[in-house]
């Protein structure tokens, strides 16, 4: 069966306060895209990447390709005008049958188990999120104030998320509804069970300055 990883970085840099996007700033040297996108190559030298990106930063990306001497072969996609259309210009690109999975460009640090486990799972069942339980204290908010939650029943969601291509293809064809906070919910929204697994914790979203502290400490300990 064929295996696809679609690469979605359509980040500014806004919250990280830097001039230029967050999948282009530099983690030892080099961009965090381009570890991400090693991660998949190392699970599986045969896999296809499709990477998605704005399309202003489709230059910039091949200019850094050049500079770096990055060589792994991938696809090159221009995004939508949200995430949900930018994964949708990516699955373009995915042929059926086969196995897909959907990453955030700027989560370097996802292992190799979990990319495994995802794709093992997804084959089987149809697809599969990796998960981590929260170790905070939980509250939310209501109209009456703020109540306690069972952090037990909670569960933080991560990428990459992998599907049976022909079923998430075909839930992308939906219109797009502000609900669709990841690529869960929109294969959800056609009735299908959606199976969590267990993610690491390492597997980070490199979001806000303080990430990028902990990401060049991670960098030096993950396999």
């Amino acid at each position: 069966m064929e295996l696809y990883a679609v690469i979605v970085a359509g980040g500014s840099g806004k919250r990280m306060g830097a001039e230029i996007p967050k999948q282009f700033l530099e983690l030892a040297g080099r961009p965090v895209l381009m570890h991400t996108i090693e991660r998949f190559k190392s699970f599986n030298e045969a896999i296809e990447i499709i990477t998605v990106l704005p399309e202003n930063q489709l230059r910039h990306w091949i200019e850094l390709q050049k500079k770096h001497s990055f060589t792994v072969p991938h696809t090159l996609v221009k995004g939508g005008s949200h995430r949900f259309f930018s994964v949708r210009n990516g699955l373009k690109f995915v042929n059926v049958p086969g196995l897909v999975a959907i990453h955030d460009g700027v989560r370097p640090f996802v292992s190799i188990d979990t990319i495994k486990r995802c794709f093992d799972t997804a084959e089987k069942l149809g697809n599969a999120i990796p998960s981590i339980s929260p170790t905070e204290s939980l509250r939310i908010l209501t109209d009456q104030g703020s109540l306690p939650v069972n952090r037990l029943n909670v569960k933080q969601i991560q990428t990459p998320q992998v599907f049976n291509a022909g079923l998430i293809k075909k839930a992308y064809l939906q219109e797009y509804k502000p609900e669709f906070t990841d690529d869960a919910t929109v294969l959800e929204k056609t009735g299908e069970k959606i199976n969590l697994i267990e993610g690491n914790r390492e597997n980070i979203k490199i979001t806000n300055p303080e990430d990028l502290l902990i990401s060049k400490a991670l960098l030096a300990t993950i396999s």
